[in-house]
């Protein structure tokens, strides 16, 4: 049964779409360094395995997103079900089918040391919101750290409709800097799918996974409502 089920998810995956499965599931789908960058953003604490919420370890969340609905559930408390770090394994699949790394909030998680790191100041964002003005991303690179200040997602044009939403232009920056022309790009914790549509405006194959139904919805209408539009790129 297990091995028909690898069989069938095998076959359905393709490159340049997101899925609603957990990534645990599809990377075991590829082989070793399949990808040749993962830029990831796994959730990294706050929740608990039985999905009650722990205000000692609120983790990234220091702001409040009662605002952002989906079918009537607030996003805070939906963070409540799925904000808890992955288990090591989950790095070991990670590092096995990617052959280099950008790990947002890899401040979070054991990781070996590195040199080059990558921060996001956040314009708008001052010392006294609940928000943290910046963020760090941990990556697998020998090279000098790197850093950008981009305004966060969320305008009348683009609005937010996940928490932790990342700027297009963000993952475009980091495409710009670490990745490589034909370089396939994984996504495990896709969310609103900012670095998918980054991957397409910049012409780079990728497969992304999101594992919430109602997040995967509003992003794949997101990102599909994208690759409807004519690229150069591609």
């Amino acid at each position: 049964m297990l091995a028909r089920y690898a069989q069938l998810v095998s076959e359905m995956i393709e490159l340049n779409q997101l899925y609603n499965m957990d990534c645990m599931d599809g990377m075991a789908q590829f082989a070793d360094n399949y990808f040749e960058l993962a830029i990831v953003d796994p959730p990294y604490g706050g929740g608990s395995e039985n999905h009650e919420w722990d205000h000692k370890k609120r983790g990234r969340f220091g702001g409040l997103f009662d605002k952002y609905e989906i079918k009537g559930k607030c996003a805070k408390n939906k963070t409540e079900h799925w904000d808890i770090a992955p288990p090591p394994e989950y790095f070991d699949e990670l590092f096995r089918v990617s052959r280099n790394q950008i790990i947002w909030g890899g401040n979070y998680f054991d990781l070996p040391p590195t040199r080059c790191f990558a921060i996001w100041r956040k314009l708008t964002i001052s010392e006294s919101f609940s928000m943290a003005m910046c963020e760090y991303a941990w990556t697998s690179f020998n090279q000098n750290a790197k850093w950008i200040e981009i305004t966060p997602q969320g305008t009348q044009a683009e609005p937010r409709f996940h928490p932790t939403q990342k700027p297009v232009a963000l993952y475009s920056w980091l495409l710009g800097q670490y990745a490589n022309p034909g370089d396939k790009i994984l996504d495990t914790h896709a969310g609103s799918a900012s670095s998918l549509v980054a991957c397409y405006d910049g012409g780079y194959d990728f497969i992304g996974f999101e594992i919430d139904k109602e997040y995967f919805e509003k992003a794949n209408e997101r990102l599909l409502s994208k690759m409807s539009q004519r690229n150069l790129f591609r």
